[in-house]
């Protein structure tokens, strides 16, 4: 007892460091969240509900983000699942690059990222004109903001499934396929199931990533107000309109998906704990037998 009480902190810096941190935590975190609602409903639930809905152009920027968003999602569940196959199964030259590369967004800057695509798609970009003589429009227009917010999102699912995969290893697979199962019933049956509650982790930051996004989808939107906007870009041209419970409004229903995200985080993590948990009783007990 007397070892364990030397190595812990005294009573007081433990309780304030408690405090900092709560203090902290409430600062920035309670205190904006709050003042958020506060602002948006201020003028009442009708405002409120007008401010969101009968405004046109911020009734088109939360289609336009839950049709983006999704989309940019899909395609990073697809790359993310083929690229962690890839890495965690296989050993190939420019591996290691390639993990590199699937970091890039998290070291460029997201309006880095949006120059590029300019420098790419636009009208003086090097495939602006094969894409106008096609009559293709990248930029400026839906699927320009969606190559923006897959790309700043792009390492979220791969990261989560790629550290999973390895720790999992290949045994289940190759046990499945000696026994004649085909590469898709190995995916669907075996691989699938160890892996999912990763997969629904890195899908949950992933979404709440391209809610957000605005620094890439800022600079391929255009700002073109009842067609390009995102929710992210409304609320700055509300506010720099001087419409600011509209804004605060646009604001606090980008809160509540943040929120909503946390907590399918929690739950996602609990789950996740608890089949690790599951998975290392089932060794043990093989190691036992």
């Amino acid at each position: 007892m007397s070892i364990r009480r030397t190595r812990q902190d005294p009573w007081y810096v433990r309780w304030l460091l408690t405090v900092l941190a709560l203090v902290v935590l409430i600062v920035l975190v309670v205190v904006p969240l709050i003042s958020v609602f506060f602002e948006a409903l201020s003028g009442g639930i009708r405002a409120y509900w007008a401010n969101l809905f009968e405004d046109p152009d911020t009734r088109h920027s939360i289609l336009l983000t839950l049709a983006v968003a999704p989309t940019a999602v899909a395609c990073n569940l697809l790359f993310g699942l083929a690229a962690a196959w890839c890495i965690a199964r296989f050993q190939f030259p420019g591996r290691t690059l390639l993990i590199t590369l699937i970091d890039t967004p998290f070291s460029v800057s997201p309006v880095v990222a949006g120059l590029l695509f300019v420098l790419l798609f636009g009208q003086q970009g090097y495939l602006g004109s094969w894409l106008r003589d096609h009559g293709i429009k990248v930029l400026f227009s839906p699927p320009g903001l969606v190559l923006a917010t897959t790309f700043v999102t792009l390492p979220f699912v791969a990261r989560e499934l790629i550290p999973l995969m390895e720790a999992i290893g290949p045994d289940e697979e190759l046990a499945a396929i000696s026994l004649g199962a085909n590469a898709w019933q190995v995916f669907w049956r075996v691989t699938l199931p160890n892996i999912r509650w990763g997969l629904l982790y890195g899908v949950i930051l992933c979404n709440a990533r391209a809610m957000g996004e605005f620094g890439a989808v800022s600079v391929v939107s255009g700002h073109i107000t009842g067609q390009t906007d995102t929710m992210p870009l409304r609320v700055e041209k509300a506010f720099q309109e001087f419409n600011l419970p509209g804004s605060f409004a646009v604001a606090s229903v980008l809160t509540l998906l943040a929120v909503g995200t946390l907590l399918l985080k929690v739950i996602v993590e609990h789950k996740a704990r608890q089949q690790m948990e599951e998975a290392k009783r089932l060794a043990r007990e093989a190691g036992t037998e």
